[in-house]
């Protein structure tokens, strides 16, 4: 069954602002606590474990970024593309981009936990795990790998679950295991004393609560009814999702990259300072998932935003686009200029937070925060504009937007600056990338916004 015909979509008829605030609120809260997730884990090992257990966490983030990224490619890719079918009224064919959307998600979890556990010591060296750390990032990793398969569900499926109309839902099914998970956290790691192991265990139970809450809902998806042909994978569909999820899934595989590349470095150059080689990898890893907070906020702005785009854009109402993107920017200009100012005049009050440590770790650590993210107020831009624009069915733009920060201006500024200044190249590195993808993002946004106005105006 369909949606009924006589219903007309809120999402064409309905206030821009009371549709973004209902879409990107609860996106905003499940993208927080799924920030949560990493960092409760941080947290509790900070001061249990010490500066060792939050580098081995670091070490092991890139596997997260990973099942993040396949989890946005085919979770957004479908879900665009499902809205965007709706939109344009083939609502026969919109139910099998949800089906190949779930299939390929479960698939390719499980494949990550295959290659994971096999794998895993080499992998850990790859990240730039230290000689001491790599046993800690063994025990955290080779328990949270089991967790993959749930967390890549978990994640796509909050944006197929809000691509039905259900945002609240959405943040439900992150929100719910993201609690469990920090209660399991507290009795685990401080309660029985488990470490490594405790928090590990604590986040998998969390995703695999998650997950069956997401796959309880999806058997019974409220728009269309999901039938088993239409997860049965299709070249056709799946190039389509692929292409539309494009941008958001290589942006995370892009930020992966240059977490490996950049935990290298750090432990080179960190080996030839003062700091050594964990404590800047422990910094790091703190300052960038304190920073995911706030990234969240506008990630959220941007998802939230996705499917009123995606449908007005197949509907032709191309105001109502122009409006869902001008108020996603302006809230998200808002909350990076706040961000901003908290990371410039509490960054040691921030690090306490993750306890204790040497003067060189908080001295390291305050630098990391105000010469890495100096440009945090200019960087709600490109993460919206680049979900914009795979919003649209522009999949090629979206990419190469998603490309500009991490690929094409931070990995070659990291790799090069640290021959001129030593490890503090690595903290320059963040903000002259920061303002370039911000020009190219304003440039490509005020094109787009030109041809926009141009098929506005043939309509009218």
């Amino acid at each position: 069954m369909t949606q009924k015909k006589q219903m007309p979509n809120p999402l064409g008829t309905d206030r821009i602002s009371t549709l973004v605030a209902r879409f990107a609120i609860p996106s905003i809260i499940a993208m927080l606590v799924s920030a949560v997730y990493n960092i409760a884990d941080q947290l509790f090992i900070g001061n249990a474990v010490g500066t060792l257990g939050n580098a081995a966490t670091n070490i092991a983030f890139p596997l997260s970024m990973l099942c993040t990224s396949l989890a946005l490619l085919f979770g957004i890719g479908g879900a665009a593309s499902f809205n965007l079918h709706m939109g344009a009224g083939r609502k026969e064919e919109a139910p099998y981009y949800i089906g190949n959307s779930i299939t390929m998600l479960l698939s390719l979890g499980f494949l990550l936990l295959l290659i994971t556990e096999l794998f895993l010591n080499p992998l850990l060296v790859l990240f730039g795990s230290p000689a001491d750390v790599l046993p800690l990032a063994e025990q955290y990793v080779r328990v949270t790998a089991v967790g993959f398969p749930f967390l890549i569900l978990t994640i796509g499926s909050g944006h197929l679950i809000r691509a039905d109309g259900n945002p609240k839902m959405a943040m439900f099914v992150t929100v719910s295991g993201a609690v469990i998970n920090i209660v399991l956290d507290a009795l685990f790691v401080f309660g029985f004393q488990w470490g490594m192991y405790g928090a590990a265990w604590a986040t998998v139970i969390g995703q695999i609560i998650s997950a069956a809450i997401a796959i309880r809902y999806l058997m019974h998806y409220r728009t269309v009814t999901l039938e088993k042909q239409h997860f049965i994978p299709s070249g056709k569909v799946l190039a389509q999702i692929c292409s539309l999820g494009m941008s958001s899934g290589i942006n995370q595989i892009a930020m992966m990259i240059v977490q490996i590349v950049m935990n290298n470095l750090l432990k080179h150059y960190g080996a030839q300072s003062v700091y050594g080689e964990s404590i800047p990898i422990a910094c790091a890893g703190i300052v960038m998932k304190v920073n995911q907070l706030y990234f969240s906020i506008i990630i959220g702005l941007s998802q939230g935003s996705q499917p009123i785009e995606s449908f007005n854009y197949g509907a032709k109402q191309y105001k109502r686009v122009k409006d869902a993107f001008l108020l996603a920017a302006s809230v998200g200009a808002v909350v990076s200029i706040i961000s901003f100012l908290l990371f410039q005049l509490f960054p040691r009050q921030i690090l306490g937070l993750f306890g204790s440590g040497s003067e060189e770790y908080f001295e390291f650590g305050v630098n990391y925060f105000r010469a890495f993210l100096f440009f945090t107020w200019l960087n709600f831009l490109q993460p919206i504009s680049s979900m914009f624009f795979s919003s649209i069915g522009k999949a090629y733009k979206g990419t190469f937007l998603s490309l500009t920060r991490q690929i094409m201006f931070l990995l070659p500024l990291i790799v090069a600056l640290p021959h001129f200044f030593g490890i503090m190249g690595v903290l320059y590195a963040g903000p002259i990338a920061d303002l370039l993808s911000f020009a190219v993002g304003l440039s490509m946004v005020i094109v787009e916004f030109k041809h926009i106005n141009k098929l506005e105006a043939e309509l009218a």
